[in-house]
């Protein structure tokens, strides 16, 4: 089986999530900038779940560069990480609405933390399915940046229900620990 089809189709959705998220957007009736006021929480909510979705299609095809063939595991296992990207949009949206309050924050939270369980599960099937012997499996050997992000998003849902923008910190924290591409499989692929 081809791994084109797979990549394609999550493309597609990712565009699509990002689309949802923006039309979300809503323009303001005035025309001077103190009408753009009530817009700035969903404005940051959307840049930040902006650069979440991005650091995902990023690794996503990092993933991929490296991955020779797929089965029909991989297949579900993409389709688990796209249902949980997909609900981005939502989670967004009431987090800026709300201005960050402590619920729309750990929901928010959550989702994250299944996204990175999913996508961690896809991972692991690919590398499974490579073989013990792979360059993919050589390149993530270390998983010292998905421990420090799953202690990170625990964090950021329990303290959101005390202190919702100290949460939205812990997660900011590890969008800027992914913000640069896993590099892991990039060189391993250079050294092909």
């Amino acid at each position: 089986m081809t791994k084109g089809r797979l990549e394609a189709f999550s493309d597609g959705v990712l565009a699509i999530i990002i689309t949802i998220m923006v039309l979300e957007l809503k323009i303001p009736e005035g025309n001077n900038w103190e009408s753009l006021k009530p817009l700035l929480p969903k404005f940051l909510a959307y840049i930040f779940s902006f650069i979440y979705v991005g650091i995902y299609w990023n690794n996503h095809h990092h993933l991929f560069q490296a991955v020779k063939k797929i089965n029909g595991s991989i297949l579900w296992a993409n389709l688990h990480l796209l249902f949980w990207l997909s609900l981005m949009p939502a989670a967004t949206e009431w987090l800026g609405e709300t201005h960050f309050a402590k619920n729309p924050a750990a929901t928010y939270g959550f989702i994250l933390i299944m996204c990175a369980v999913a996508y961690t599960i896809l991972e692991n099937l690919a590398i499974k399915n490579e073989g013990e012997h792979s360059k993919l499996n050589e390149a993530i050997n270390s998983k010292f940046k998905e421990y420090i992000s799953l202690f990170c998003y625990i964090l950021g849902i329990i303290v959101s229900f005390f202190y919702p923008y100290i949460a939205i910190g812990f997660y900011y924290i590890v969008a800027l620990i992914w913000l640069i591409p896993d590099s892991r499989i990039e060189k391993s692929l250079k050294e092909e």
